[in-house]
């Protein structure tokens, strides 16, 4: 185990494209459980394969099983997704930081106005929030890293 509290198991790539159903699920998981203040219905397995035809999928494999993952729409540098099943273990800033490797460092996000773990989280690694707005009666918050 590395100081981060990542096994040195942990390998970080781009998804195949026979994983996108397991990172469809992964997707929809994680927003059930952690995107409380929307209804569960709202996430949708759809939605992230459809996404995914213009993204670049980044994924966390420990022992054969996808951890997280990580989509990034290369034309503007946007993650447009970061979820990882087990919070805690670094997992997400890996993700974080290959996509940041990836890009060169330059970034943005959209983060829920809801989401303040998330929020803390990118302002930690050193993004600052540039702008504010709503899409489907749904707050978000603009991030960069510039």
């Amino acid at each position: 185990m590395d100081d981060a509290g990542l096994t040195s198991g942990l390998t970080l790539r781009r998804a195949r494209p026979e994983e996108l159903a397991v990172c469809a699920g992964l997707y929809v998981r994680v927003l059930r459980d952690t995107f409380t203040w929307l209804p569960p219905e709202r996430h949708r397995a759809e939605d992230f394969l459809a996404a995914a035809r213009d993204e670049e999928i980044f994924v966390a494999v420990e022992a054969g099983e996808i951890l997280g993952l990580a989509a990034l729409y290369r034309p503007q540098q946007f993650l447009h997704s970061l979820y990882v099943t087990e919070r805690g273990r670094g997992i997400g800033k890996a993700l974080l930081h290959h996509v940041l490797a990836a890009t060169g460092g330059r970034l943005s996000l959209k983060c829920q106005a809801a989401n303040l773990g998330a929020q803390a989280f990118y302002v930690r690694e050193g993004f600052r929030c540039v702008e504010a707005g709503e899409d489907g009666g749904v707050a978000w918050l603009r991030f960069l890293r510039p």
